[in-house]
């Protein structure tokens, strides 16, 4: 699996809703957290490797009503450790 990271930036008030849209909807999603900022939800997905990023994106994060803007962070390595 590859994770990718997507920054959505909302039409005004409706972050609530792409939220609980996507929960319902996009299983390949992990995390979604609401943010401060530029966008409005921070969603954390895992991909098959082979699974086209864009075509995921534009399918099933940028086609939810509410969404007005995407930002796709691709993630390499993942690395693991305790706080303390």
């Amino acid at each position: 699996m590859k994770a990718i990271f997507v920054q959505i930036r909302c039409e005004m008030g409706q972050a609530y809703k792409v939220a609980r849209q996507a929960a319902d909807t996009i299983p390949q999603m992990s995390e979604l957290f609401s943010t401060s900022g530029q966008y409005d939800l921070l969603g954390k997905f895992y991909l098959e490797p082979d699974q086209d990023i864009g075509l995921f994106v534009t399918e099933s994060v940028q086609s939810l009503p509410g969404v007005k803007e995407t930002y796709t962070i691709i993630a390499f390595n993942a690395f693991g450790g305790a706080a303390g």
